[in-house]
């Protein structure tokens, strides 16, 4: 199957045009939407997080206390490798197991953190998509959404890749600026969804 990466960093909408890609045709491994899942109430990840991180690391559902685990892992370098250390090899076992399951027109996974991990995704993709967001504007969709503070968003954002690192591992260039409207950001994924449609018929997969 034709293999698209869509990356982008926080608030530049890369889950609202993979949700558009996946309305027309497309299969979506989403792997903020796997982590979210490991931590819900019962997740598979949360035994081992409590384990590592103790009761703080719990919220009273039982999910991760995402603002408690937040607050550590950007301020301690440390304490996200140890996050990461117990989440990333239980969310490549379920991109795993979703893209094997995969059935659409062609494969696309959502991967925040793509251009970090570049070595590891670059030889399984076809093509790279990033989503191009300009800081500022980043921060205001984050901030409308979430309640971050600002402070909060920009380390966030400090712990993803450069904005330039991301635009010169890209194929593909979705623009969704302070200035793009909903209509020009979905002309921009419908033209890309038709060329890769294209290319994965050349190729045969």
């Amino acid at each position: 199957m034709y293999k698209i990466g869509l990356t982008g960093g926080i608030g530049s909408g890369k889950t609202r045009v993979a949700d558009m890609l996946g309305e027309w045709g497309a299969s979506i491994v989403d792997t903020d939407e796997i982590a979210r899942a490991l931590t819900l109430p019962g997740g598979a990840a949360m035994p081992a997080l409590a384990r590592e991180f103790g009761p703080g690391a719990v919220a009273a559902d039982g999910s991760l206390d995402r603002a408690w685990m937040r607050e550590r892992a950007f301020a301690d370098p440390q304490a996200r490798q140890r996050l990461e250390g117990i989440l990333h090899p239980l969310i490549g076992h379920e991109t795993e197991r979703q893209a094997q399951a995969a059935r659409g027109a062609y494969l696309v996974f959502v991967v925040p953190l793509l251009v970090e991990s570049l070595p590891r995704w670059r030889p399984r993709l076809d093509r790279i998509c990033v989503v191009d967001c300009d800081p500022d504007t980043q921060v205001a969709r984050v901030r409308a959404r979430s309640g971050l503070t600002e402070a909060a968003i920009r380390r966030i954002m400090a712990a993803q890749a450069a904005r330039a690192s991301r635009l010169e591992a890209a194929d593909d260039i979705i623009v969704n600026d302070g200035a793009t409207t909903p209509e020009q950001l979905r002309a921009q994924a419908k033209d890309l969804h038709d060329r890769w449609l294209t290319l994965a018929s050349a190729t045969g997969r």
